[in-house]
Parts: C-alpha cells; structure tokens; sequence
C-alpha cells in the first residue's frame, strides 16, 4: 500500500495546482471578413483561402482577428513563444519541409482538419478549459483567415 501512495501523492498535488476552469472565454473579434469568400455555416474540411487570390487579403483580416482573439494566450501578432498557450507558427512546421507537392498538401488537410478541430471544440483535457470552444462564435472566414496569418508567421528553428 505504500508503494502506491507517493505515485497517488503526486498526481494528486498535480491536479490541485491546475485550475479547475481557464478564465477564458471565447469572444467574437469585430472584424469585417466582408471581403473574404462566404463559406457557409458547414465548416470545410481544408482551409479554402490558401490557394485563392488575394490570399494576402485574408492574412491582414486573420491578423487583425487573431490579436483580438488569440492574442492574449497565444502572443500577440503570432511572434512569441513565451505566451501560456503553444506557439502556433510551428502548426504547419513539418508541412513546410516537404518538397513532394503531392504530399505536402495531403499534410496541409490534415493539418487544417486538426486546426479546424481545435478551433472549434476547444481544448479540454481532464476536464480543465486550456482553450475554450470557438464553434459558434468564430466563424469559419475568421478561423481560417487566421490559420493563414498564423502560416505567414513562420517561426525561428
């Protein structure tokens, strides 16, 4: 029985140092994405704004949405790694290094199915609010105009 208690111990003094909740709460940005394609309200499984012209006009709208909404936990303008929350100019780190076409963008949907699902659900882990839901406050012409600026802020290696 005491061989047990410490391991118990630990992981007990762990979840007690971590708040139950996050204090954050998803608030919509006031940006107008009037200018961006209409999606729709059934999220796309691919970021549709990568490929199409002028994608820069969606990186200034996810600019301007992320330091509304993300900026607080994941650093403002997308240019630290020091904030609370990961650093999300590694997201696509690994898509960036491959040369295959083919492969890069199959790694590219997968990429955006992941973000997507962050996004919109949130994370919770063990029941602690590290990131709150998004779905239904965040549209998706927000999400992905930010996932886009987020790409164009390519981290230091």
């Amino acid at each position: 029985m005491r061989r047990y208690l410490l391991p118990v111990l630990v992981i007990a003094g762990i979840l007690l140092s971590v708040p139950a909740t996050a204090n954050e709460i998803a608030i919509a940005p006031q940006v107008d994405a009037s200018r961006l394609p209409q999606l729709g309200t059934s999220w796309l499984a691919a970021n549709p704004y990568r490929h199409q012209a002028p994608a820069s006009e969606a990186v200034a709208i996810g600019r301007d949405a992320y330091n509304q909404a993300c900026a607080r936990c994941h650093g403002a303008d997308a240019s630290t790694n020091a904030a609370p929350a990961p650093d999300l100019r590694n997201l696509d780190r690994g898509c960036r290094r491959i040369a295959d076409a083919e492969l890069k963008a199959w790694c590219q949907r997968d990429n955006d199915a992941y973000f997507a699902k962050s996004v919109r659900n949130g994370k919770i882990i063990l029941g602690v609010t590290h990131m709150p839901p998004w779905e239904n406050v965040l549209k998706q012409e927000l999400a992905w105009a930010i996932q886009l600026f987020v790409e164009s802020r390519v981290a230091a290696k």
